[in-house]
């Protein structure tokens, strides 16, 4: 048995895009940031923010546009894929993309919180570091 699944809770880097596709079914894309906090050898506390590109689809994708926002607080679960590709600047550039079997909104509605980090998603994607950021 194997398995694919990502967990992230994190903040909306914007508000989320909806459309439909040929076949009528609907599609949500947002981005999603993470970030990690942690002291470093000379003891100065470094924020890593790692960014994630989130779909939802049908139902989910109508709900997630409807409800979340820049800032919004969610909790998301799906299988992570990652992306390569070479940009028009001739680097090769990469993201992780998760699409969503479930998620909740953690933030109460009417409010927003900021995004992590406060950094701006990377130019041209998504950046990924697959660094290990379990808290237990």
């Amino acid at each position: 048995m194997t398995m694919n699944k990502m967990i992230l809770i994190g903040n909306l880097g914007s508000d989320p895009e909806m459309r439909y596709m040929q076949s009528g079914d609907a599609v949500t894309n947002f981005r999603v940031a993470t970030t990690r906090r942690f002291r470093n050898r000379e003891g100065q506390t470094v924020e890593d923010t790692q960014w994630f590109g989130v779909s939802a689809w049908g139902r989910l994708a109508e709900i997630t546009n409807q409800y979340l926002t820049k800032g919004s607080k969610v909790y998301v679960e799906g299988p992570l894929s990652t992306r390569t590709w070479v940009g028009q600047d001739g680097q090769t550039r990469f993201s992780n993309d998760i699409r969503a079997t479930e998620v909740q909104f953690l933030t109460p509605r009417g409010q927003t919180d900021s995004v992590p980090g406060g950094a701006p998603p990377p130019p041209g994607g998504m950046g990924a570091d697959d660094e290990d950021d379990l808290p237990w």
